[in-house]
């Protein structure tokens, strides 16, 4: 048990400038943690981010008529929204997803996200960590 511990206590980040979950820290106050972008290649959204040993968790912001273009990564990823409403494509798939909507996206699966133009969109989103938060920009056909 004492050497998972020191392991994860030398072991940054996967994405950068998120925090990493120390040993014995528990509790995270997400509008305070270092505010980074969603994607910085591809999307307009940010906010806190947290990893864990096996999960990341975020608090993230899509400024009202913004998005993400279409990308992919390796983990597969929960989107919970809160506030706002996202008109969402997972695989093509559309749907205007609301306060209260859950979006599952599977690992290495097409999709992207837009704010409607009535506001900002406020969304808890968790993946798995056998890759970081950002992912990759799909090609154009």
């Amino acid at each position: 048990m004492a050497d998972s511990v020191k392991i994860q206590a030398t072991t940054q980040a996967r994405t950068p400038g998120a925090k990493r979950a120390e040993p014995g820290e528990y509790y995270f106050d997400m509008t305070k943690v270092n505010s980074i972008m969603g994607g910085p290649n591809y999307s307009s959204v940010f906010g806190g981010c947290v990893e864990g040993e096996r999960m990341i968790a975020a608090l993230m912001r899509m400024p009202a008529g913004t998005g993400a273009e279409p990308h992919s990564h390796p983990n597969e990823q929960w989107v919970y929204v809160i506030e706002g409403t996202m008109d969402s494509t997972v695989d093509g798939q559309r749907h205007l997803a609301g306060p209260g909507s859950a979006i599952y996206i599977p690992a290495n699966t097409i999709h992207h996200g837009k704010a409607t133009k009535d506001g900002d969109v406020i969304f808890f989103t968790v993946k798995d960590a056998s890759h970081g938060l950002h992912g990759i920009k799909a090609k154009r056909a």
